[in-house]
């Protein structure tokens, strides 16, 4: 009996000792947060990826529709509304992956001065179905007078000069999380890009001497 008791007692000075059960418990407790927080930072880095790319689409975007330039060198160039579809055709390839025709959509502006010397914008096209419509005007706005001040935040408005065109751009996106929807809820990207006309362009209208070609018209 005696005996038994000593094998009981030095069994549970043992168990006293040992720390394995410890850990685990200590690891069941820590790795569900561990994972939380890994899948947190990898939905960081997707958004700030996407923000990053939506941005640059935009850029690309008013770049590209700042060069068109269709014509010869005995006629001013003129824009015509297959251009404008194949500055559409290349925001679509830079944005594989986004669904951004679903998801997203981008206001292509073309900002003059009007016969007042006013800011005015002459002709407006979108792409992409998400129902979203210009911050800082829609075509026609500013046709005369001068109280249209350009466009862009106020205070900072992009302005065209005499004689020219600005290719303004804003895109919206919105931005699905990967994992933390519920949550987040749809993230709303937006951002804008404008520059100048490259070189004299035919200002008078956007031509379509193709009745096959759709007219990207914003609704």
């Amino acid at each position: 009996m005696i005996a038994r008791l000593i094998r009981i007692r030095r069994a549970m000075a043992r168990l006293w000792r040992d720390c394995r059960a410890t850990v685990m418990v200590e690891m069941a407790f820590a790795i569900p947060f561990l994972v939380l927080v890994g899948f947190a930072g990898l939905e960081i880095a997707n958004l700030t990826l996407t923000k990053t790319r939506i941005s640059q689409i935009g850029l690309s975007a008013a770049d590209n529709a700042s060069r068109i330039a269709f014509g010869s060198a005995l006629s001013q160039p003129s824009i015509r509304e297959i251009d404008i579809n194949e500055v559409f055709t290349g925001v679509e390839e830079q944005a594989k992956g986004l669904n951004f025709a679903t998801n997203g959509r981008i206001i292509l502006s073309s900002l003059e001065q009007n016969a007042d010397d006013g800011q005015w914008i002459h002709w407006q096209r979108c792409y992409g179905t998400l129902n979203v419509a210009s911050e800082y005007g829609r075509q026609g706005t500013g046709e005369t007078g001068t109280d249209f001040a350009g466009m862009g935040p106020a205070g900072k408005e992009v302005t065209a000069a005499t004689g020219t065109a600005v290719m303004f751009v804003e895109i919206v996106y919105d931005y699905e999380p990967l994992l933390y929807g519920k949550a987040l809820g749809k993230q709303r990207i937006r951002s804008t890009a404008a520059f100048n006309i490259r070189e004299g362009r035919d200002l008078s209208q956007v031509y379509n001497p193709s009745p096959s070609v759709t007219v990207s018209s914003c609704p």
